[in-house]
C-alpha cells in the first residue's frame, strides 16, 4: 500500500468511527438533559436485564443462562452493551443477563415473565418488543392490535413496578427500516402506532426511552438501510454496534 493510500484509508476509518457519535448526537439531542443517571446509580451486584424478541435474542444458547456468560447472550446489540458495562462498571461487578427470545410479543413476554423477569430480581430492566406485536399480523396470521400491545404492555410494565419499586426502567422503541426485503410500504402507517405506543408508556411509566427509530433514520443518512439491517428488522454488525451505543447513552 503506498502512502496516498495508507492515509486515504486512515482518514475514511476516521469518518467511521466518527459516524456513530454524530448519528446519536443528532438522533438523541437531549439525552444529556433527560438521563436518569442509571449507570452512576449502580451498587455492587446489581442486576441488568436486557429482554425482547429475536433482536435481543441475537441467537444466545437458551440452554446457558448464566450471567456475565458470552454464550447466554448471542451477537447482537445487548452482547455489546454488556460487554461495555462489565468493563466500564467493573468496580460494582454487575450481574447481567439476556433472556430475549425470537418471535415474542408483549403477551408471551407476560407468560414468562416470573421466571424470566421477576425471579432474576433486576435492579434494571431494558424492554424491546412490538415488532413482532405487529409483523406477525401482516405474515403469520396473528390477530393482534395495537390497543392490545399497549395494554398487554402497560399490565407487563404495571405488574413488574409492583414487584419493585424501585427498578429502574428502559424502554427501547420498536423500530423498522424501509425498504429492507421483510419491511415494505404495506407497514405503514400501521406501524407507527406501535412506535407512539412505546413512547407513551416510557413516559407514563417515567422511564429512559431509546429512540430506535430516530437513530436508524438518522443513519441513512451515513450509509443505506441495508448497512444496518439486512431485513429492515434485525441489525446487521454495524446496526447492533449502533444500537449498544445508543443503548449506552440513554442509560449513562
Amino acid at each position: 500500500m503506498n502512502r496516498r493510500n495508507f492515509f486515504g484509508k486512515a482518514a475514511t476509518g476516521a469518518i467511521g468511527l466518527a459516524a456513530i457519535p454524530g448519528i446519536l448526537s443528532a438522533a438523541m439531542p437531549m439525552t444529556e438533559k433527560s438521563s436518569k443517571g442509571i449507570l452512576s446509580s449502580l451498587k455492587t451486584g446489581d442486576v441488568i436485564l436486557f429482554q425482547g424478541d429475536s433482536i435481543t435474542d441475537a441467537g444466545r444458547d437458551k440452554t446457558n443462562e448464566q450471567a456475565n456468560n458470552p454464550g447466554s447472550f448471542g451477537s447482537g446489540y445487548a452482547y455489546l452493551a454488556a460487554a461495555n458495562l462489565l468493563n466500564t462498571k467493573a468496580s460494582v461487578q454487575p450481574v447481567i443477563y439476556n433472556r430475549g427470545i425470537s418471535g415474542n410479543k408483549v403477551f408471551q413476554l407476560a407468560e414468562r415473565w416470573q421466571k424470566d423477569c421477576l425471579d432474576l430480581k433486576p435492579k434494571v430492566l431494558s424492554i424491546l418488543v412490538g415488532v413482532n406485536d405487529f409483523w406477525h399480523t401482516l405474515d403469520y396470521g396473528y390477530n393482534g392490535t395495537v390497543q392490545k400491545y399497549e395494554e398487554d404492555y402497560r399490565k407487563l410494565l404495571s405488574d413488574t413496578k409492583k414487584a419493585f419499586p424501585e427498578i429502574q426502567l428502559v424502554i427501547c422503541e420498536p423500530f423498522a427500516v424501509l425498504g429492507c426485503k421483510a419491511v415494505t410500504e404495506k407497514w405503514y402507517p400501521a406501524f407507527d402506532a406501535y412506535r407512539v405506543s412505546a413512547k407513551k408508556l416510557a413516559e407514563e411509566f417515567q422511564t429512559t426511552f431509546v429512540p430506535y427509530q430516530a437513530i436508524f433514520d438518522e443513519a441513512q443518512k451515513h450509509a443505506p438501510g441495508k448497512y444496518w439491517t439486512g431485513d429492515g428488522v434485525h441489525p446487521s454488525m454495524a446496526g447492533c454496534s449502533l444500537m449498544a451505543e445508543a443503548w449506552l447513552k440513554a442509560v449513562k
